[in-house]
């Protein structure tokens, strides 16, 4: 390629998942991890990768058979997931009073595809899913604490803050955004 030649972005392609996916969930996840520890930023998963909790495996294995989830894809390679359910998991956030599509487990490689903008097209695609589906309202909890970033990336893909949590052992600061579709 010479500096003539325009530099080719390939376009992410989001994708129905499915339980062969798995892996490929559970290698992203301990991708972030290992992202947020080298940014000093344990507070929200720790620093074990997922794939050596039995708990998180047990967890994304439930919400990946039980409920929708999708994968983006870049020149085919599995760039970043979410799953949809019909709401949040466990007792710590309560169901809204309303129908409605809940996002778990959004993550994206922020190794080799920073700035992409994974994360940005598979909530478009969740708000596009919940809106096909004739369901009005789209909500997601995430880690409230540190510097409130993720809170604020959220609320930058058109989520409001809702109501905030404490996670079981009342330590893990949570805040539930809710989005209008």
């Amino acid at each position: 390629m010479d500096d003539t030649d325009p530099i080719r972005i390939s376009p992410i392609r989001i994708r129905k998942g499915g339980a062969g996916d798995i892996p490929a969930i559970i290698g992203l996840l301990d991708g972030a991890v290992a992202w947020l520890v080298a940014r000093g930023r344990t507070g929200q998963w720790g620093s074990t990768p997922w794939s050596e909790l039995p708990r998180a495996v047990a967890m994304v294995e439930r919400y990946v058979t039980t409920g929708e989830p999708w994968i983006a894809e870049i020149d085919g390679v599995v760039v970043g997931t979410l799953t949809l359910t019909d709401g949040p998991g466990g007792d710590t956030v309560p169901r809204a009073g309303e129908p409605e599509r809940y996002v778990h487990i959004l993550a994206a490689d922020h190794g080799r595809f920073a700035g992409r903008g994974v994360g940005r097209a598979l909530l478009a695609h969740a708000a596009r899913e919940t809106r096909r589906q004739g369901v009005s309202l789209l909500r997601v909890d995430c880690y409230a604490g540190d510097d409130g970033r993720l809170v604020a990336y959220y609320e930058s893909n058109g989520f409001t803050a809702a109501e905030p949590f404490t996670g079981p052992d009342g330590s893990w600061p949570g805040q539930v955004l809710a989005r209008r579709v």
